[in-house]
């Protein structure tokens, strides 16, 4: 069993990474907050043993992306459109979110736009550094496929980004 040390040290040092790919699926930074907690609870409670700090992480990021496309299917999950309700206060609204947490920028909001399926590989490459033979073995799917899903995404985020974000 890990110490309480051991779980501050590895949510402070990965907790962004954690966040950042909940987002990437929630699209809100409420929800997204929810799929982090019960990320690091699953880790506390499976207590995991890992062979180095890439499989640590890589361990978080599946962990996080099962956990949000969980959070998704649950049939309680309402879908409704945040603008539509103009009881909202300020505070409340997207634009707000994303000041209050800095790290999710122009183009993390446009990857949260994207399939499911491209959501996580892009993460992975562009925000991560993983190259695509690393994340095919993380994610268990073959090298093709993930260098398909790479330059499928990268054309959808063209379209909705423009030119300047160009990679």
């Amino acid at each position: 069993m890990r110490t309480e040390e051991e779980i501050i040290e590895i949510y402070e040092h990965y907790m962004k990474t954690v966040y950042r790919v909940s987002f990437a699926y929630m699209k809100n930074a409420a929800e997204t907050e929810d799929a982090v907690q019960e990320t690091f609870f699953r880790l506390i409670r499976k207590d995991p043993r890992f062979e180095s700090a890439e499989h640590e992480k890589a361990w978080l990021i599946r962990t996080a992306s099962n956990v949000c496309k969980n959070m998704l299917k649950h049939p309680s999950r309402k879908h409704e459109d945040i603008e539509e309700h103009s009881e909202l206060q300020s505070a409340d609204r997207p634009e707000t979110q994303r000041a209050e947490h800095p790290e999710v920028t122009d183009v993390l909001q446009a990857i949260t736009g994207l399939p499911d399926k491209y959501k996580t590989v892009i993460y992975l490459y562009y925000y991560e550094g993983y190259d695509s033979a690393q994340i095919a073995k993380l994610l268990q799917k073959p090298k093709s496929t993930i260098r398909s899903y790479l330059s499928e995404a990268r054309l959808l985020l063209k379209e909705r980004l423009g030119d300047e974000y160009e990679k």
